[in-house]
């Protein structure tokens, strides 16, 4: 994880790919979002979907879940150069989720994020806000999931 200084605005990062299988799908959809076009073939088939499709809530946490293991990634690799990595703190929140279009069962989504904007939080010295926008492309490079994200990310000679 990096410091505020070291955040380039515009630098983007590919974070993965993940197949949605028709298992992964239900198994989610069961337990999360138990809408009959995220559980069953056939009434996906017949929903405006035309298949069955993956909730929106899945791709946001595979999304999720990408970002958070580059991250890890990320400060495993500097750990090991022996730098500093910084702890950033909490998201004050999202926007702009966008569910472009349907992933349906077999479909394979690139999720890559890019850092927009930053600036110095005004109520906590020692910290700067940072907003990316993550996005999800399906095999066919057509854009599926988008959503803007804040985060408070610590200044590298902040007071401890």
């Amino acid at each position: 994880m990096r410091f505020y200084e070291e955040m380039e605005i515009g630098v983007r990062r590919e974070l993965g790919s993940y197949t949605f299988t028709a298992e992964a799908i239900k198994k989610f959809a069961a337990l999360y979002d138990p809408q009959r076009f995220h559980l069953d073939e056939e009434a996906g088939r017949q929903s405006l979907f035309g298949g069955l499709a993956a909730s929106g809530w899945h791709v946001g946490s595979v999304c999720m879940k990408m970002l958070v293991a580059d991250a890890q990634r990320q400060a495993r690799e500097a750990l090991a150069r022996g730098e500093e990595v910084a702890v950033w703190g909490p998201s004050p929140g999202f926007r702009d989720l966008r569910w472009v279009r349907p992933v349906l069962a077999g479909d394979t989504i690139t999720f890559s994020t890019a850092i927009e904007s930053k600036r110095l939080s005004d109520s906590r010295p020692g910290w700067g806000i940072m907003q990316a926008a993550s996005r999800g492309v399906n095999q066919r490079g057509e854009e599926v999931y988008s959503i803007r994200a804040t985060a408070f990310v610590p200044l590298r000679d902040a007071p401890k």
